[in-house]
């Protein structure tokens, strides 16, 4: 199974070629991130959210972006992904599991052949990083049931680092039916545990610390852009007499004009962050950094790094080169981000740069590359000829078309969506040749990294 021609079995032996009409995926551009429900419909903005920030800021003064999305978004009275079930046609946004089945399917071949690049080891551990709605896990886990032979007798569990209970209800529902049970502790690390339909175990978590070491797989689908930043910006300032370049911190203060809105100020003095965050070779003028999301990079290098396993991140970003992408959505557009504060999703591109620096010598990175290229080396073409051609039903066949575009057409999701991984070094490393009667006899490859380089699938 060490060859590419395992992959292509993959994506051509997967059952269910041509999906019921209930769960085809099937949404709009405008549905993608920024989909929410009118404005009848949505709830009016928690000004709560706003008085709870309003009297921070008169303690303690102005708070950092930071600060700021991290009470907004995962207050746990409040916050708008604690309270919000924001994904899917009622909620805020759409993710490429929701649009089509696909795309979960091909993630699954990618663990699959991660874990036999690894060499298969006996224990296996599938880790998912805020999973939504539970969709890509559904549609990775039904690969691993319906090519259990390949998996033989490894030992296979589920891990998901969920924030939110009330989501992790709608994961619960959509992975294990009724088969899930919450802890008696609130403060108890696994919070909720159970079984898959398929018969894996599966765990609940609310940090990445409490999730068992050993090899794992660990994914993260529009993730880390969801993750609390810093903003900067470089002003010449004056200093002891003298002018100079500095750095200093945007943050979020009252209007003195207005008391019931905020807005963004300049601090003048250097503040912890300014001073530690920046980059020695930074160039641009206005930064973001996310100091959480390079912790939580470092952390994913030092366990792949010493039991094995790799990360797959996807997320919309760049590679260093963008300056503000600080911004919100709310019915169906760009939203002010300090505008009834709880009500909206925030987000910021992801500095793929920047993990890559965290990440450091610890794990051998690849990437990023654009979701049309990886997706395409992939095989999703295959794949979605395959589903055609099992399907009798036009429309269904006319809504996977639609889906496919969505997701590689360059002017939709194609090059907006960016993957980056990481590798324990050994995978890249060609395994010591084996002795025979005959002579040395040559090692093999490594398997290539399935995504990032084309496999020649069609």
């Amino acid at each position: 199974m060490r060859t590419v021609g395992a992959l292509q079995r993959f994506s051509r032996v997967l059952v269910c070629p041509c999906p019921p009409p209930s769960s085809v995926r099937s949404w709009s551009m405008a549905q993608i991130r920024s989909c929410s429900r009118s404005s009848a419909e949505k709830p009016m903005p928690r000004n709560s959210m706003l008085r709870h920030l309003t009297s921070k800021i008169k303690a303690t003064g102005p708070i950092s972006v930071a600060e700021y999305m991290r009470e907004v978004l995962t207050n746990p009275v409040t916050g708008y992904y604690v309270q919000n079930d924001m994904l899917g046609p009622d909620g805020d946004f759409i993710t490429s599991p929701e649009i089509s089945q696909i795309f979960g399917e091909l993630l699954g071949i990618w663990c699959l052949s991660e874990w036999m690049g690894a060499g298969k080891p006996s224990h296996f551990q599938l880790v998912e990083f805020g999973p939504g709605r539970g969709s890509l896990a559904n549609d990775i886990l039904r690969v691993f049931s319906q090519l259990r032979g390949a998996l033989g007798g490894t030992a296979v569990s589920v891990h998901l680092v969920e924030v939110s209970s009330k989501l992790s209800q709608v994961q619960a529902q959509a992975l294990t039916r009724d088969q899930s049970q919450v802890s008696a502790r609130e403060d108890e690390p696994v919070y909720r545990q159970g079984t898959t339909t398929t018969g894996l175990p599966i765990s609940w978590y609310r940090n990445l610390d409490d999730v068992p070491r050993g090899f794992s797989i660990y994914l993260a689908h529009e993730f880390f852009d969801a993750l609390p930043i810093h903003k900067f910006q470089s002003l010449i300032v004056m200093w002891a007499q003298r002018t100079e370049k500095g750095w200093r911190e945007v943050m979020v203060d009252i209007d003195p004009d207005e008391p019931g809105k905020l807005r963004f100020v300049i601090v003048p003095a250097p503040t912890l962050a300014s001073t530690q965050l920046i980059q020695a070779d930074e160039v641009r003028r206005l930064v973001e950094v996310c100091p959480e999301g390079g912790i939580i990079i470092q952390h994913l290098a030092n366990r792949i790094a010493e039991d094995g396993g790799a990360a797959l991140i996807a997320d919309y970003g760049h590679g260093g080169t963008k300056t503000d992408t600080f911004r919100g959505f709310k019915d169906h557009k760009l939203h002010d981000v300090l505008a009834s504060p709880g009500s909206a999703d925030l987000t910021a591109d992801v500095d793929f740069s920047y993990l890559r620096k965290m990440a450091g010598a610890t794990v051998a990175c690849m990437g990023p590359v654009s979701q049309r290229d990886f997706l395409k080396n992939m095989g999703i073409d295959t794949r979605l000829q395959v589903l055609l051609r099992n399907c009798a039903d036009p429309s269904i066949k006319a809504q996977l078309i639609q889906s496919y575009d969505m997701l590689t057409n360059p002017q939709k999701m194609g090059e907006r969506f960016q993957f980056f991984t990481m590798l324990n070094h050994r995978r890249l490393t060609r395994p010591e040749p084996e002795q025979s009667e005959g002579g040395e006899k040559k090692a093999p490859a490594p398997l290539p990294v399935a995504g990032f380089s084309e496999l020649g699938l069609s």
